[in-house]
């Protein structure tokens, strides 16, 4: 229990810094923003007392009050219709001041959530940016991408509207306590007395509309997780004839959805009613006792009349608090989701004072290195190899033997859980991380490319490249002769994830991508594996300007790819099982041998 409390005080300290640090940075508008609402509670204090005045002292026979003395600028005389005016002028200047504070208070507060939203935005991005790649192996993309729009949203609007009544009721709700005393004491007695069972009541049903709230939006982030992965294989889903898959995968979360959003409205449909019962019990008993009080000249229609009203108001914020109770769980679960994130911290540590690598010669080994995403899912136990600068080496192994993981160590994608990873006689982890990134060059066997033209894509890696290095590029990755015979040449906009492209002419732009970064290590992933002949012998001539004077690290499923290696390292049950050239490694008669055996021999006749 003790570990409980604990953990909710801290999760509630991480919340208030989280607000306290978005607010910062606008504390002058917060400011501006108190002083409207402190002008806005007054201006609603001093509301009913117009009314009162015109009750009491003009349909009324009671003497005006003394400090009516002050408006010395009106001759009020005895006549009482002049008390009126001035009574009828101060409900226009209190609705004016009123009205002019509440634009104040709307404008800087939506200014305010605008600006802190994307703060927020911004700051939940850069921690994902900053994420290993672990990180993403084990959490799916659409609730990722419902916390970072959806949740952020939710906190927007309730920054822009709920929080203002709120503040404002709890600003009024101060005064009127005193001047609901000064009125009458015992009637104060019945509003003080009936509230802590209120707020009781309202936190009680409060925590089950949050734990409902959690999961709706839980099925919320299925229902984008499912849209996203069915739009994002709609070329498949196609070719198979299973969109009626896809949409009952989408109708059972969207009803699970619709059942916890529905359970979340029974519980708030009870809660506010029986506030609104409570409230009207209260002000029904004053009225009663009030209206008593008033027969007997102890208290006068005025006064009763603004009591009603303060205690009206006074109860407002309970009663916000019941009819806003799902949009207050919402923006809580909305926090909580955004902290999650931003509590997560696998990130890959940078040293302070991490050096720049500069130019690197390219040499890389691998000293005795481990490596596990948890302690049940170890990957490699015992990886020692060595690469001299400007070799060519292929990395081969059997499917699920950790070969990707070997060469994702090399760009710090992961960091070893054991040994060390050194390029030129450095540990990897000593580098700066950007620095070190951009020494290395990428061409992956399903180029991403991204919407926007030919010229952004080639140019991703290195923004300030000139228009004449970007030909250049494509010259030299052959894409630019596809690319010239487009109508709007360079300035092509690609489509989502490249799909207006060939297979072929993507990796050629992925290609000169990679030329344009001019990086010393290359990491080749089967670039060549999904192409037809023609388009592979353009990649393949590609790939061969690339690889003169790098130092180049190839995952090859196509044993034919690598051949003419310098250095072949064959990765199996997580240790560098075998390396040497092709001709040693087939002559060795090992796992090399055997999956050059397989790939080369014949397949058998069908029905053989």
């Amino acid at each position: 229990m003790t570990g409980q409390v604990s953990g909710r005080q801290t999760a509630a300290s991480n919340k208030l810094r989280l607000v306290k640090d978005l607010l910062g940075p606008y504390h002058s508008w917060v400011m501006v923003i108190l002083a409207a609402m402190l002008v806005e509670t007054a201006m609603s204090l001093a509301g009913p007392w117009p009314l009162k005045i015109i009750l009491d002292n003009v349909v009324g026979s009671h003497k005006p009050p003394g400090w009516l003395d002050a408006l010395r600028f009106i001759d009020l005389g005895g006549d009482k219709m002049e008390l009126a005016a001035v009574a009828g002028a101060a409900v226009l200047v209190i609705a004016m001041v009123g009205a002019l504070a509440s634009y104040i208070d709307n404008y800087y507060t939506e200014s305010v959530s605008q600006w802190v939203a994307h703060d927020l935005r911004m700051r939940v991005y850069d921690h994902l940016q900053r994420l290993s790649l672990g990180y993403y192996d084990t959490h799916q993309t659409g609730p990722i991408l419902s916390t970072l729009t959806s949740d952020i949203k939710t906190i927007q609007g309730f920054a822009s509207s709920g929080t203002l009544g709120i503040l404002v009721d709890l600003l009024t709700i101060v005064g009127m306590l005193g001047i609901m005393f000064w009125l009458d004491w015992d009637f104060a007695l019945v509003a003080v007395g009936v509230t802590p069972f209120l707020l009781l009541f309202v936190a009680r049903f409060n925590r089950e509309v949050k734990d409902a709230t959690h999961e709706v939006r839980r099925y919320q982030s299925d229902i984008v997780a499912v849209v996203q992965q069915g739009l994002e294989s709609i070329r498949i889903v196609k070719a198979f004839g299973r969109q009626e898959l896809e949409e009952n995968q989408l109708a059972t979360v969207s009803h699970a959805t619709v059942d916890a959003a529905l359970a979340a409205r029974r519980v708030k449909s009870l809660l506010s009613p029986a506030v609104s019962i409570t409230v009207a019990g209260c002000t029904g008993y004053v009225l009663w006792r009030g209206t008593g009080l008033v027969m007997q000249d102890v208290m006068t229609v005025g006064a009763l009349t603004v009591f009603l009203t303060y205690l009206g108001k006074f109860f407002k914020p309970v009663q916000d608090l019941a009819k806003m109770s799902n949009s207050i769980a919402q923006t809580a679960v909305a926090i909580e989701r955004i902290q999650l994130i931003l509590d997560t911290d696998d990130i890959l540590p940078e040293k302070p004072g991490a050096r720049d690598p500069g130019k690197l010669r390219g040499e890389i080994a691998f000293d005795h290195v481990a490596f596990s995403y948890n302690a049940d899912a170890k990957v490699l136990s015992d990886v020692v190899f060595s690469i001299a600068p400007g070799q060519t080496v292929g990395v081969v192994g059997p499917t699920g033997s950790g070969k990707s993981t070997v060469v994702s160590m090399i760009p710090r994608f992961y960091d070893p859980t054991g040994g060390v990873v050194r390029i030129d006689g450095v540990d990897v982890r000593d580098y700066d991380l950007q620095a070190l990134r951009r020494q290395i060059g990428f061409v992956l066997q399903d180029t991403a490319l991204f919407h926007g033209t030919i010229r952004e894509n080639i140019a991703y890696g290195r923004p300030n490249a000139t228009d004449a290095e970007i030909a250049e590029a494509a010259r030299l990755a052959n894409a630019d002769e596809f690319i010239s015979r487009m109508a709007h040449g360079y300035d092509t906009m690609v489509g989502e994830r490249g799909m207006t492209l060939s297979g072929g002419q993507r990796q050629r732009i992925g290609i000169a991508r990679a030329v344009i970064r001019d990086a010393p290590i290359l990491i080749l992933d089967e670039p060549t594996a999904a192409l037809d002949t023609e388009s592979e012998k353009l990649v393949m001539d590609a790939l061969q300007k690339l690889m003169k004077g790098r130092t180049v690290i190839t995952i090859a499923h196509r044993l034919s790819t690598i051949r003419d290696a310098d250095k072949i390292i064959v990765v199996k049950g997580g240790v560098v099982a075998e390396e040497g050239s092709h001709d040693e490694l087939v002559a060795r008669g090992g796992v090399y041998a055997e999956l050059y055996r397989t790939q080369v021999q014949p397949a058998s006749p069908i029905g053989a």
